[in-house]
């Protein structure tokens, strides 16, 4: 019957060694270094036995504006076309509320030129690029650029 006090180990004991008997002394630990002392594990991937790493060796070069870029949305002329009606004034909540953009607040809009145009908008985003003001101002739609850029 399998009960607390009669269940037999399934796996094996370590020799402890290092504490006397016919393995006393360094007990197979060899002479001195890191690897004789308690506790002389190696510390990691890029640990190299006390010498300075090889990350640490190589210069550091280049600059990355990773912390200081502002995020920013993109909107296509095909999207607008296709989401907005002849007339109509398109701003960030409108887009927002659309879900043509997603993500928290800060972060910028701008309108690119990909697909065509076909409806008369005034459009009120940060920024728009050179081909997709043509487009706009081609249909008779306006552009307000608002703080930003």
């Amino acid at each position: 019957m399998l009960q607390l006090h009669n269940l037999q180990s399934t796996g094996k004991k370590s020799k402890r060694i290092g504490r006397g008997g016919s393995r006393g002394g360094t007990s197979g630990r060899g002479h001195k270094g890191q690897r004789a002392r308690s506790g002389g594990k190696k510390l990691g991937r890029d640990f190299e036995g006390g010498q300075m790493p090889l990350v640490r060796r190589l210069p550091k070069y280049g600059f990355k504006n990773v912390r200081f870029a502002t995020p920013v949305a993109i909107i296509n002329l095909s999207q607008l076309n296709s989401h907005f009606n002849d007339g109509d004034v398109i701003s960030i909540e409108e887009l927002r509320k659309r879900k043509l953009i997603k993500g928290k607040f800060p972060f910028q809009v701008k309108v690119l030129g990909a697909g065509n145009l076909e409806k008369k908008l005034t459009i009120q985003v940060h920024a728009v690029s050179m081909s997709a003001q043509k487009s706009i101002e081609k249909m008779g739609g306006v552009i307000e650029l608002i703080g930003g850029r």
